[in-house]
């Protein structure tokens, strides 16, 4: 991600260098300027070509703590939110999810397999834990596999989705995002924004690899918040495999199926006796990492064999590459691999 950055330092660097060393160098020859002047040439004198121009430097990064700090408090979840979260889609959501599926499928002409949609629950109420994230297509991929209600709310990242003002207003207006800031409030209050989603018959979705990265075909480490979350709230759960989001153009293939309904006790079976320990605690989290590896044990598979139907061959025209994968991203390498890291909505 850093490697488009370096390169255009380095080669800004590399063409103040020829410039000084050009100034240093005597010559026997007048300059082009100064010949010009000599000659009554009345053209400007500015020796600047198009090619010699600098590039404006690319806008400084902000971390999230900083964007935290300047706006004076980091609220997340229903913090946040100020209201309970509805299940019902409203007129306003109905048609900016009419809008992006036409932009979606007839404009950049997406297509996205998705199967096993017979196991989602008739009624709400269930945590949707879906991967691989591997870019800002992701939440869109999960919304397809859903139905327009009960609604999803996704645990997501506020630095990403609120680069304007205007964006946070809409986006809280509209509903189905429970921010996350960096180093924010800790696990309790997204136990809580979970619980209310559910309670009042929502879908809690949660990417619990918790960043855009790895390479394609496989799930990068879970982060245990999610098995938290499973732990504490004892919904029925949901896995959503993704895959072929990593890299978009016109006409993409992507693909998505649903898992069987599950719960944190079956994942667990014999080996926990379904009494929680204390909040906080060591044994709490050993159960969640127990969780989280049952997890990754069963959607890491899934994603490894959905991910060949979404490659096209080497040949195939891919129009707008690098605009449409980059589209809500921080600009980085294509072929990224673990390590590599960008925020995204839904994160």
């Amino acid at each position: 991600m850093e490697a488009a950055t370096a390169m255009t330092g380095a080669t800004e660097a590399a063409t103040a260098m020829t410039g000084t060393m050009g100034a240093e160098t005597p010559t026997d020859e007048p300059s082009l300027p100064a010949a010009r002047v000599a000659a009554g040439d009345p053209r400007p004198t500015t020796t600047a070509t198009a090619g010699a121009r600098r590039r404006r430097p690319p806008p400084a990064r902000v971390s999230p703590e900083a964007l935290a700090a300047a706006r004076g408090e980091a609220r997340e979840g229903l913090a946040w939110l100020g209201r309970e979260p509805e299940a019902r889609a409203s007129l306003l959501y109905r048609s900016i999810r009419l809008a992006a599926r036409f932009l979606l499928f007839v404009v950049f002409r997406f297509r996205i397999d998705t199967s096993g949609q017979e196991h989602l629950p008739r009624t709400g109420g269930y945590f949707l834990i879906a991967a691989a994230h591997r870019g800002w297509m992701d939440p869109f991929v999960a919304i397809h596999a859903l139905p327009l209600e009960p609604r999803a709310w996704f645990l997501g990242s506020a630095p990403s989705t609120f680069t304007a003002r205007w964006r946070e207003v809409l986006v809280h207006r509209l509903g189905g995002l429970l921010p996350v800031w960096r180093g924010g409030v800790g696990v309790d209050q997204h136990v809580a924004s979970a619980a209310a989603v559910m309670r009042n018959g929502g879908v809690f979705v949660q990417m619990p690899e918790g960043t855009v990265s790895g390479p394609p075909g496989r799930i990068g480490p879970f982060r245990h918040g999610a098995a938290l979350i499973a732990l504490r709230t004892g919904a029925p759960i949901v896995l959503l495999a993704m895959a072929g989001t990593e890299e978009l153009y016109v006409g993409r293939r992507m693909a998505s199926r649903v898992l069987p309904p599950t719960s944190a006790r079956e994942l667990l079976g014999d080996a926990w006796n379904g009494v929680l320990p204390p909040a906080g605690s060591r044994e709490e989290l050993d159960l969640a990492r127990r969780v989280t590896t049952r997890f990754e044990e069963l959607l890491g598979p899934v994603v490894h064999e959905l991910h060949p139907g979404t490659v096209d061959p080497p040949d195939r025209p891919r129009r707008l590459r690098r605009r449409l994968t980059w589209l809500f991203l921080r600009p980085g390498r294509l072929d990224r691999e673990p390590g590599d890291e960008a925020d995204a909505p839904g994160a």
